[in-house]
């Protein structure tokens, strides 16, 4: 195992999977920063959605094209195929429906990256099992009445959704608590005990898009803002 030296860890494992001089979408972009690293050491043509008001003017004053928008009511908005990488982080368990969502990102992308938090991690069960009340971690910081997360899956879930899908896991990379990385698919035995998050690099070949419904836009420079 390595040990990964970033305050975002999951944005730098991000990096290591996206191929030079490529378009990228980063859904969920706050004002942008994943999107400045992916520039700066890739080369990378970066687009983002935001659904913060004030993060997505913050972006677009910084220069950045993003929209500001509901990625679950705005990706009906892309043409199939117009990015090669579609960047989830740390968002899906907080999407109504996260499986039209994964249908949508490689839909819109060649490949998708989806990182999440794992609900299976030791330190959760452990909070559940000794308080038997909902845990708050530094993955999950949120209390049960304020979070914005609504779907909590693990590791094992995340896997059989894939299954059911018929999406191809190109790369699976999990993260300790404690920083160190290591392959999901070589350390099946307790990888949903030990994964305090993971990313995915995902494929979909044989795709039938499902339209999602779209919002209205009006154009604020060379950006997007969603009535």
């Amino acid at each position: 195992m390595n040990k990964i030296a970033s305050i975002r860890k999951d944005w730098k494992l991000i990096e290591t999977l996206i191929q030079e001089n490529r378009k990228i979408l980063d859904i969920g972009c706050g004002d942008g920063k994943l999107m400045e690293q992916l520039e700066n050491n890739l080369n990378s043509i970066t687009h983002g959605i935001e659904l913060n008001r004030e993060l997505a003017l913050d972006a677009i004053a910084r220069g950045f094209n993003v929209i500001h928008g509901d990625a679950e009511n705005d990706l009906s908005q892309y043409s199939n195929r117009s990015f090669d990488y579609v960047i989830l982080s740390q968002t899906l368990q907080a999407m109504m429906k996260p499986k039209e969502i994964l249908s949508e990102l490689l839909r819109i992308g060649s490949k998708a990256i989806v990182s999440f938090p794992n609900f299976g991690h030791w330190k959760i069960r452990f909070q559940l099992l000794i308080s038997g009340r909902m845990p708050v971690t530094e993955s999950l910081p949120y209390t049960w009445y304020d979070t914005p997360n609504i779907h909590f899956f693990t590791i094992k879930d995340f896997l059989k959704l894939c299954h059911d899908m018929n999406i191809v896991i190109e790369k699976s990379i999990g993260l300790t608590s404690r920083g160190k990385q290591f392959d999901i698919s070589e350390s099946i035995s307790g990888v949903n005990f030990f994964t305090h998050e993971a990313i995915f690099l995902l494929s979909y070949k044989n795709f039938e898009p499902i339209k999602m419904k779209s919002t209205k836009k009006i154009f604020v420079k060379n950006s997007v803002i969603a009535n």
